[in-house]
């Protein structure tokens, strides 16, 4: 199975659950045994590339800002693609551009993608419930990537991914344990650093700094 394969699902639920005038937004970056695989929430109609008539890739984050601060921040993000994000406004993103930021997300290997794809026109919190629909499908994208480590992004991405009450307040720079496909996987619960989050980015990255140091040391 490969990643393309999973995208009629994701479309099938973005018609069940997401913005009728958006399209679901997928994955990117390093997709052969990434670093580090992040597991956000849900793209919002924020991401440009939720727009039915763009072209390019359907990647998370495309014409944003703020999550690229973050992984500037922690060393993911080379300083002149973080230079040029900054200087543009959303609809200045073209498909060239997202290709060149997913190239250095690809460069750093790390992979992004959301528990849920199904875009919302906000940043509304959306049930358990959709999100537990999305898991199967996750797992199956973590089979195909196969990450070193998987670093899931708020207390209810968390919960769902781990099936346990999670507050990451509680497990900073803890790692749990999940098996994907017969194989263990280790998860690192960390604060969600966007949106309503934006008050915790800086120990999100903290904790991710720490998180990435400690695996590096563990591969040495």
């Amino acid at each position: 199975m490969k990643l393309e394969d999973l995208k009629a699902q994701y479309d099938k639920l973005q018609i069940k659950y997401g913005a009728k005038e958006l399209t679901s937004i997928y994955n990117g970056g390093c997709t052969n045994n990434p670093d580090i695989c992040f597991v956000f929430m849900n793209p919002t109609g924020r991401n440009i590339a939720s727009d039915p008539n763009w072209k390019g890739r359907k990647s998370p984050w495309i014409g944003t800002k703020n999550i690229w601060k973050l992984f500037y921040r922690v060393g993911l993000l080379d300083e002149e693609i973080y230079e040029n994000i900054m200087a543009r406004k959303p609809q200045e993103w073209d498909e060239k551009f997202a290709d060149l930021v997913y190239e250095n997300v690809e460069k750093h290997k790390y992979f992004i993608t959301n528990l849920g794809k199904c875009t919302q026109v906000d940043a509304r919190v959306l049930p358990n419930s959709v999100y537990s629909e999305y898991l199967d499908l996750l797992c199956k994208e973590i089979k195909i990537i196969n990450p070193k480590i998987i670093i899931t992004l708020g207390n209810q991405v968390s919960s769902i991914i781990l099936k346990q009450n999670i507050s990451v307040s509680q497990c900073r720079k803890q790692s749990f344990s999940k098996k994907v496909g017969g194989k263990d996987y280790k998860i690192y619960p960390v604060y969600y650093p966007i949106g309503n989050g934006m008050m915790n980015i800086d120990k999100a990255i903290e904790d991710i700094k720490f998180i990435i140091e400690i695996n590096k040391k563990r591969c040495d």
